[in-house]
C-alpha cells in the first residue's frame, strides 16, 4: 500500500485512468467494435494493471525491506514474504 500522500495520489490517479479504460472497453463491446480494437483496449488495460502492480509492489518492498530487521529470523521472514508475493505476482 502506498505510504505517502504523493504515492497514494499517484496510485489513485492510475486507478482512475484504468476505470476510464475499462468503461471504454465496455462501450466498445456493447457497440460491437472490431476485434482488433477490443484486443488493443484489453492489452492497454493489462499494461495498466501491471503498472499499478509494479508501483504498489515497489512501495511495499521499500517499506518492508527498507527498515532494519530486529533479528535474523525477522529478516528471513521478510524475505520469505517477499518471495511469496513475487511468486503470486509472476503466476
Amino acid at each position: 500500500m502506498p505510504h505517502t500522500p504523493a504515492e497514494k495520489k499517484r496510485v489513485l490517479a492510475r486507478v482512475g485512468r484504468m476505470r476510464g479504460q475499462l468503461e471504454a472497453l465496455e462501450r466498445a463491446l456493447q457497440q460491437g467494435a472490431e476485434c482488433a480494437a477490443v484486443l488493443q483496449q484489453i492489452a492497454a488495460l493489462r499494461g495498466a494493471v501491471n503498472g499499478l502492480m509494479g508501483q504498489v509492489l515497489e512501495s511495499h518492498l521499500r517499506e518492508e525491506l527498507g527498515q532494519p530487521a530486529a533479528s535474523a529470523q525477522q529478516r528471513g521472514q521478510r524475505v520469505d514474504d517477499v518471495v511469496a508475493l513475487l511468486r503470486s505476482y509472476l503466476k
